[in-house]
Protein backbone atom coordinates (compact mmCIF):
# COMPACT_ATOMS: atom_id res chain seq x y z
CA UNK A 1 0.00 0.00 0.00
CA UNK A 2 1.43 3.39 -1.01
CA UNK A 3 1.66 6.35 1.36
CA UNK A 4 -1.13 8.06 -0.59
CA UNK A 5 -3.37 4.99 -0.22
CA UNK A 6 -2.69 4.93 3.52
CA UNK A 7 -3.65 8.59 3.79
CA UNK A 8 -6.80 7.96 1.76
CA UNK A 9 -7.71 4.98 3.97
CA UNK A 10 -7.10 7.05 7.11
CA UNK A 11 -9.47 9.82 6.04
CA UNK A 12 -12.06 7.35 4.77
CA UNK A 13 -11.99 5.62 8.17
CA UNK A 14 -12.48 9.00 9.89
CA UNK A 15 -15.57 9.65 7.78
CA UNK A 16 -16.94 6.13 8.34
CA UNK A 17 -16.45 6.52 12.11
CA UNK A 18 -18.27 9.86 12.01
CA UNK A 19 -21.20 8.33 10.10
CA UNK A 20 -21.43 5.45 12.60
CA UNK A 21 -21.29 7.86 15.54
CA UNK A 22 -24.04 10.04 14.09
CA UNK A 23 -26.19 6.97 13.39
CA UNK A 24 -25.81 5.93 17.03
CA UNK A 25 -26.87 9.42 18.15
CA UNK A 26 -29.93 9.23 15.87
CA UNK A 27 -30.82 5.79 17.24
CA UNK A 28 -30.46 7.08 20.82
CA UNK A 29 -32.61 10.12 20.04
CA UNK A 30 -35.27 7.93 18.45
CA UNK A 31 -35.32 5.74 21.56
CA UNK A 32 -35.53 8.83 23.80
CA UNK A 33 -38.40 10.10 21.67
CA UNK A 34 -40.34 6.87 22.01
CA UNK A 35 -39.77 6.94 25.78
CA UNK A 36 -40.88 10.58 25.88
CA UNK A 37 -44.17 9.79 24.13
CA UNK A 38 -45.08 7.53 27.03
CA UNK A 39 -44.87 10.51 29.41
CA UNK A 40 -47.93 12.59 30.23
CA UNK A 41 -46.38 15.64 31.87
CA UNK A 42 -48.22 18.28 29.77
CA UNK A 43 -46.23 21.35 28.69
CA UNK A 44 -42.99 19.89 30.02
CA UNK A 45 -43.60 16.81 27.87
CA UNK A 46 -44.28 18.92 24.74
CA UNK A 47 -41.11 20.98 25.31
CA UNK A 48 -38.95 17.88 25.76
CA UNK A 49 -40.44 16.31 22.62
CA UNK A 50 -39.82 19.50 20.61
CA UNK A 51 -36.22 19.63 21.82
CA UNK A 52 -35.70 16.00 20.77
CA UNK A 53 -37.11 16.75 17.32
CA UNK A 54 -34.77 19.73 16.91
CA UNK A 55 -31.81 17.60 17.97
CA UNK A 56 -32.83 14.86 15.52
CA UNK A 57 -33.08 17.40 12.68
CA UNK A 58 -29.63 18.81 13.51
CA UNK A 59 -28.11 15.33 13.67
CA UNK A 60 -29.78 14.34 10.38
CA UNK A 61 -28.20 17.43 8.79
CA UNK A 62 -24.78 16.43 10.10
CA UNK A 63 -25.35 12.89 8.83
CA UNK A 64 -26.29 14.18 5.37
CA UNK A 65 -23.11 16.27 5.28
CA UNK A 66 -20.93 13.36 6.44
CA UNK A 67 -22.43 11.05 3.80
CA UNK A 68 -21.82 13.70 1.12
CA UNK A 69 -18.18 13.95 2.28
CA UNK A 70 -17.87 10.17 2.17
CA UNK A 71 -19.33 10.07 -1.34
CA UNK A 72 -16.93 12.79 -2.51
CA UNK A 73 -13.95 11.00 -0.98
CA UNK A 74 -14.96 7.65 -2.47
CA UNK A 75 -14.86 9.19 -5.96
CA UNK A 76 -11.09 9.53 -5.60
CA UNK A 77 -8.95 6.65 -6.84
CA UNK A 78 -5.83 6.78 -4.63
CA UNK A 79 -3.84 4.56 -7.01
CA UNK A 80 -3.96 7.14 -9.82
CA UNK A 81 -1.12 9.65 -10.09
CA UNK A 82 -0.81 12.67 -12.37
CA UNK A 83 1.99 14.99 -13.41
CA UNK A 84 -0.12 18.02 -12.54
CA UNK A 85 -2.12 18.67 -9.39
CA UNK A 86 -5.70 17.46 -9.71
CA UNK A 87 -8.49 16.52 -7.33
CA UNK A 88 -7.14 13.54 -5.36
CA UNK A 89 -3.46 14.49 -5.58
CA UNK A 90 -1.09 14.02 -2.67
CA UNK A 91 1.26 16.97 -2.81
CA UNK A 92 4.61 17.17 -1.04
CA UNK A 93 5.54 20.81 -0.48
CA UNK A 94 8.24 22.63 1.43
CA UNK A 95 5.53 23.11 4.12
CA UNK A 96 4.51 19.45 4.33
CA UNK A 97 2.01 17.10 2.72
CA UNK A 98 -1.34 18.24 1.34
CA UNK A 99 -4.07 15.83 0.23
CA UNK A 100 -6.34 17.64 -2.22
CA UNK A 101 -9.63 15.87 -1.57
CA UNK A 102 -12.18 17.26 0.87
CA UNK A 103 -11.67 19.55 3.84
CA UNK A 104 -10.96 17.12 6.67
CA UNK A 105 -8.13 18.94 8.39
CA UNK A 106 -4.87 17.64 9.81
CA UNK A 107 -3.90 14.05 10.48
CA UNK A 108 -0.76 12.11 11.27
CA UNK A 109 -0.16 9.06 9.08
CA UNK A 110 2.97 7.01 9.70
CA UNK A 111 4.35 9.86 11.79
CA UNK A 112 3.92 12.37 8.95
CA UNK A 113 1.62 15.39 9.21
CA UNK A 114 -0.90 15.63 6.37
CA UNK A 115 -3.58 18.21 5.71
CA UNK A 116 -6.65 17.21 3.68
CA UNK A 117 -8.00 20.27 1.95
CA UNK A 118 -10.67 21.02 -0.58
CA UNK A 119 -9.77 21.94 -4.15
CA UNK A 120 -12.25 24.80 -3.66
CA UNK A 121 -10.29 26.26 -0.72
CA UNK A 122 -8.15 29.32 -1.47
CA UNK A 123 -4.95 27.23 -1.37
CA UNK A 124 -6.60 24.37 -3.27
CA UNK A 125 -7.59 26.72 -6.09
CA UNK A 126 -4.03 28.04 -6.34
CA UNK A 127 -2.55 24.52 -6.38
CA UNK A 128 -4.79 23.07 -9.10
CA UNK A 129 -2.89 22.55 -12.35
CA UNK A 130 0.58 23.15 -10.90
CA UNK A 131 3.39 20.61 -11.28
CA UNK A 132 6.55 19.64 -9.42
CA UNK A 133 8.94 22.57 -9.20
CA UNK A 134 6.18 25.21 -9.38
CA UNK A 135 5.53 27.63 -6.54
CA UNK A 136 2.48 29.48 -5.27
CA UNK A 137 1.87 31.86 -2.41
CA UNK A 138 -1.05 32.52 -0.13
CA UNK A 139 -1.14 34.72 2.98
CA UNK A 140 2.60 35.43 2.70
CA UNK A 141 3.36 31.68 2.72
CA UNK A 142 5.28 30.36 -0.27
CA UNK A 143 4.59 26.76 -1.25
CA UNK A 144 7.13 24.94 -3.40
CA UNK A 145 5.73 21.80 -5.03
CA UNK A 146 8.34 19.08 -4.45
CA UNK A 147 6.40 16.08 -5.73
CA UNK A 148 2.91 14.92 -6.70
CA UNK A 149 1.35 11.49 -6.23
Amino acid sequence: MTFKQKIYSHYLQLINDKVQQLQKVLDDLKESGSNETKSTAGDKHETALAMLQIEQANTRGQMKEAIAQKDALEKINPSITAKIIVHGSLIKTNKGYLFLSIALGKAIVEGVHVIALSPLSPLGIKLMGLQAGDTTAINDNNYVIESIE
